[in-house]
């Protein structure tokens, strides 16, 4: 590891590893935000290869100890969720800050790292637009099955709406053509008519 950031991405991964959380990918117990943040690169090189470094660091950090702030420790309220949320952005924002300042990125660089994280532009800024469709993508075609099987048409509907909302036509596009079980197609497709 002579580079930065690959310094960087061993030390996200160093964090995403300590998640008691586990999940089964290919027969195999991983820690969950471990695969989440594998998952976000691989999925970003893919649909980005020429993405830049400090978006290839926001991917992959994107969830970071995300396990710190459990959701239940807020009310189950609209409000309640947009404050985990906000809270969990903070919370990514300064671990990933200090690891990059660890292994000696400049100022701008962490602060690029953290404004692209925040996803507060990402309908102004190309990376940051880059990374919430990688965001879609990722739950699309890795956790869109296991949401679906725990929720009603009506809310599901919605949700496929609100994250398509959210995407790029190249986004629209990619999401199209991932694999989705028969029923959950035509849940998409009926969102989307």
């Amino acid at each position: 590891m002579n580079t930065k950031f690959e310094q960087a991405i061993a030390l996200i991964d160093e964090k995403n590893a300590q998640d008691l959380n586990r999940e089964i990918s290919n027969g195999e117990s991983i820690p969950k935000e471990l695969l989440y943040s594998q998952r976000m690169t691989e999925c970003l090189l893919d649909y980005m290869p020429t993405a830049s470094e400090a978006l290839q660091i926001a991917a992959r950090a994107q969830h970071i100890c995300r396990w710190e702030i459990p959701r239940n420790d807020y009310p189950m309220t609209k409000a309640g969720y947009m404050n985990w949320r906000n809270d969990l952005k903070k919370l990514h924002g300064t671990i990933a800050g200090e690891i990059l300042e660890s292994v000696g990125y400049e100022a701008d660089f962490v602060e690029r790292v953290q404004f692209l994280m925040s996803k507060k532009s990402f309908k102004k800024d190309p990376d940051s637009q880059t990374l919430e469709d990688v965001v879609c993508l990722v739950f699309l075609q890795h956790y869109f099955e296991a949401f679906a099987s725990k929720h009603d048409d009506e809310k599901l509907i919605d949700i496929v709406q609100k994250t398509w909302n959210k995407m790029s036509d190249a986004a629209h596009k990619k999401a199209m053509t991932l694999t989705y079980s028969e029923d959950s197609f035509k849940l998409i497709e009926k969102a989307l008519s």
